[in-house]
């Protein structure tokens, strides 16, 4: 493993600054919470959050109901890309917040004016966000594998195919990235392994 960035993300229940020194990341929206009153009133959960929602600043609410409405149910499978901003300031201090650069539906950049202290006001861009061709890719990816895990004819030929390390790498991307490409996958090697562990001997080729 020569990764570092994994050996750097913080543990905490919510996504946070530091979980994006790696670089910014982009989510889909599976479920928004709402709840009033709360020091965190929002939480945003996304695929592969591992049970750690985006909690939007107020600024970034601002962003999301400005440029998506005020319908939280709307967001569901909407995207955005996060990124941490080391500006963002607590207390007097420079601490790092998340921001939001790109969001799907638009269609032209937005400039927003969003308070930046209690006397000023700034100007924030937001860019549109094209993921249809990431989309196709991993759905292609996914089906891909799972022909293969079909095709295999023998209890070898599926074990080559499960111990292949870009078959592999392409599972673990698709599980990080796109949990419900990645069930479908799982559940094609489930029945590949159930089909070939049933056929008679004669079928897999051990018998004499």
């Amino acid at each position: 493993m020569s990764d570092m960035s994994e050996t750097i993300i913080p543990k905490s229940d919510q996504l946070n600054a530091d979980s994006l020194l790696a670089g910014p990341r982009t989510i889909t929206i599976r479920e928004v919470q709402i709840n009033p009153g709360a020091e965190q009133p929002v939480a945003v959960y996304f695929d592969a959050d591992e049970g750690k929602p985006f909690m939007p600043s107020k600024s970034m609410r601002r962003v999301m109901v400005m440029v998506w409405g005020p319908d939280a149910t709307t967001y569901v499978g909407r995207s955005m890309t996060l990124y941490r901003d080391a500006s963002v300031t607590w207390g007097g201090m420079e601490v790092g917040g998340i921001r939001i650069s790109h969001m799907t539906g638009l269609d032209r950049p937005m400039t927003l004016v969003l308070t930046a202290t209690k006397k000023t006001r700034k100007p924030f861009p937001v860019l549109p966000l094209v993921i249809e061709a990431i989309e196709d890719k991993a759905a292609e990816i996914a089906a891909e594998i799972i022909g293969a895990a079909d095709a295999a004819a023998d209890g070898p030929e599926l074990f080559a195919l499960v111990d292949n390390p870009a078959i592999q790498k392409r599972r673990a991307a698709l599980k990080e990235r796109r949990p419900e490409l990645s069930l479908d996958v799982e559940a094609a090697f489930m029945a590949a392994q159930q089909r070939v562990a049933a056929a008679p001997l004669s079928e897999t080729g051990d018998a004499a």
